[in-house]
């Protein structure tokens, strides 16, 4: 297998692992309150993760040595809690444009947290040498490419259940970031920063 498959492999189903599903809840309560009229609002969400996902990826692979593993893997889900709560509180709104800095924000630095957290386990893929820039690149463009994926069905989903069900847009991000909450509260109560 090529390098560029092998890597832009390995970003895609980084995100795309169901035993690690935080950045799947993590993209559902970011865009949950979006429609297909505003892809280019969420193609720029998508990316912005995905960059702080890779200069995680650089700052571990050429100035970090080490990351406190615990207090990444804490700060993960708390902040997708802080993510599903911002829908909570700013469900009522009309404007999407009130959020849109917030949530830049919060996709760049979850971005950065998760690269942090995948940083240990991409050390042990990555080969030292010329190519590991490239490398890097490689995976993120896979870990946008699955993001991407991830959205359209969250789009998707959206439309038939606000088209066909008619479901509020309000209630349904009520609903949905509420069960997002409750899959992660168990996540940081059971972490090992306690």
């Amino acid at each position: 297998m090529s390098e560029f498959k092998y890597f832009f492999k390995e970003g895609f189903f980084h995100v795309l692992d169901w035993q690690a599903y935080d950045h799947v809840l993590f993209f559902i309560v970011l865009v949950i309150g979006y429609s297909f009229n505003n892809w280019k609002r969420i193609l720029f969400l998508t990316t912005l993760f995905t960059l702080g996902h890779t200069i995680s990826l650089f700052l571990t692979s050429f100035l970090v040595d080490n990351v406190n593993s615990d207090l990444i893997e804490f700060l993960i889900p708390i902040t997708i809690l802080a993510t599903a709560l911002f829908n909570v509180f700013t469900a009522k709104k009309t404007s999407q444009n009130d959020k849109k800095g917030i949530l830049y924000v919060t996709a760049l630095f979850f971005g950065i947290i998760h690269g942090l957290g995948f940083s240990s386990y991409f050390k042990m893929i990555i080969d030292v040498g010329e190519y590991k820039v490239l490398s890097i690149l490689e995976f993120g463009l896979g870990i946008e490419m699955s993001q991407i994926l991830v959205v359209l069905i969250v789009l998707l989903i959206n439309f038939i259940i606000q088209t066909f069900f008619r479901f509020s847009k309000r209630d349904w991000i009520l609903v949905v970031s509420s069960i997002v909450i409750g899959m992660v509260i168990p996540m940081i109560i059971s972490n090992k920063i306690w």
